[in-house]
């Protein structure tokens, strides 16, 4: 079911906090997202090791300890419920029956608890985008992208709650365009190739989850934005390019919800509390509690509006007190309780601002996470009438924004970085407002042998 958004979802900044969302999601099991608590979710993978048809049993052995561990963990310590999240490894998908047995092994493990004793419980299965294994990709059609469909509905019919997925959609061109801190060519990235992309996936996605009882939850700019966040904090690209180019994914990943996703988005999409401000959908997030699997500027204020708390994912590696996935759901649990406590308590508002402020002024990346930016963002976000537009007022509103909190000192940047504010503003400047003209205008300087322009309706 498609839909339109010209609004805020809320009427008051005090209403957008951690645990709750105006359109909150119901599981089969009565477990409610973003209906006043918050939760955790954990993600766990294989350690380095080969996926074929002989390792499968010992996978499914290692999948099996890790599940049995953290439940068996969760009930120790109370938790009131919890999300698993099963990311598939590419060889998962591109062989749909792995990654369906494993989704499975997962669900059933889960359910055996619940059924013992009484601990609720979602399970997220994200298949891997393997479209991208061929290149250039085709994303609409052919082997790869039929064992990708067969792999969202065998999990959805073995039981998954939430269907996910990191889509790829753009990435041929996005991935210079960071390199290169070309944001002319992330916009068209962004706003034409992956906003079209994902309106091609995710009808797909929502279609397939209701004929099998599961939820089409989210998706996010993972590949996109993480990266350009990766590569700033490696001094690669300026940490303000890299903010500018999270508020701008912000379109691309509502595009799920224009489809039909309801939610609770991925947790990597740090651009899902635009989503929340402008879709009301819950969203999961991940910061200090997911070091385990990368560093970042936002440990602290990615919380602020989360419904779900994610440790990303970990590798199951012994340390000293258990397996990690057994560590990481324990470190979960107790920043749950901690927030829900707090608002309880009647301190919700108080903890999600100092959850912000505590980040907001060290890094711009951080700073566009601001519960009151988000929400004076969103607010003109939703003026603009396509993706693309919303894409492109994306980055212009955050350069704006980063501009005036670094006159307030509200926010501290490099001084090599101030003038990059310039070169954004004018390259966003130049850009037309017509996707025709824009993809007309940028074709020549795009390397059209790695991706195919037909499978982004591009003649």
């Amino acid at each position: 079911m498609a839909r339109t958004y010209d609004k805020l979802a809320y009427n008051s900044l005090n209403d957008f906090v951690y645990g709750s969302a105006p359109n909150p999601v119901k599981c089969k099991n009565g477990m409610v997202i973003g209906g006043g608590e918050i939760y955790p979710e954990l993600n766990f993978t294989l350690p380095p090791m080969e996926v074929n048809a002989g390792t499968i049993p010992e996978i499914k052995e290692i999948y099996s300890e890790m599940i049995n561990g953290v439940l068996k963990r969760a009930k120790e310590l109370y938790a009131p419920g919890l999300v698993v999240e099963f990311e598939m490894l590419p060889e998962m998908t591109l062989v749909p029956e792995w990654g369906i047995e494993v989704s499975n092994l997962l669900r059933n493990a889960m359910s055996e608890y619940e059924a013992k004793y009484g601990l609720k419980s979602a399970l997220r299965s994200t298949p891997g985008d393997v479209r991208e294994f061929k290149r250039p990709p085709l994303m609409r059609s052919g082997e790869i992208f039929d064992n990708l469909l067969r792999t969202i509905e065998g999990s959805a019919k073995g039981g998954a709650d939430f269907i996910a997925i990191e889509s790829t959609g753009g990435k041929e061109i996005h991935d210079e365009a960071l390199v290169n801190a070309d944001l002319t060519k992330v916009i068209f990235a962004l706003g034409i190739m992956g906003t079209r992309d994902m309106k091609f996936l995710w009808e797909h996605i929502v279609r397939i989850s209701a004929e099998h009882g599961a939820l089409a939850a989210g998706d996010t700019a993972c590949g996109f934005a993480n990266t350009a966040m990766v590569l700033a904090h490696k001094g690669f690209i300026p940490n303000v390019f890299a903010a500018v180019v999270r508020v701008a994914s912000a379109a691309r990943t509502l595009a799920a919800y224009e489809a039909g996703a309801v939610g609770p988005n991925k947790d990597c999409g740090y651009e899902g509390v635009y989503a929340k401000a402008i879709a009301g959908i819950p969203i999961a997030m991940e910061g200090k509690s997911a070091a385990c699997a990368h560093l970042s500027a936002v440990g602290n204020i990615a919380a602020a509006v989360a419904d779900l708390w994610s440790n990303e994912s970990v590798t199951n590696v012994r340390l000293l007190s258990d397996i990690a996935p057994v560590v990481s759901i324990e470190q979960l649990i107790y920043d749950c309780r901690l927030m829900n406590v707090a608002k309880q308590k009647g301190y919700g508002i108080t903890f999600r601002d100092l959850l912000a402020d505590s980040d907001s002024k060290w890094d711009p990346q951080a700073y566009i996470l601001r519960p009151d930016v988000v929400f004076d963002i969103s607010r003109e976000l939703v003026k603009a009438k396509t993706p693309f537009l919303r894409t492109k007022a994306g980055a212009k509103l955050a350069i704006d924004a980063i501009r005036k909190a670094v006159d307030n000192k509200e926010v501290f940047i490099a001084e090599r970085e101030k003038n990059w504010l310039d070169i954004m503003d004018d390259q966003v400047a130049a850009i037309p407002d017509d996707e025709e003209k824009f993809w007309h205008e940028v074709k020549g300087d795009l390397e059209l042998d790695k991706f195919i322009p037909s499978e982004y309706e591009l003649d």
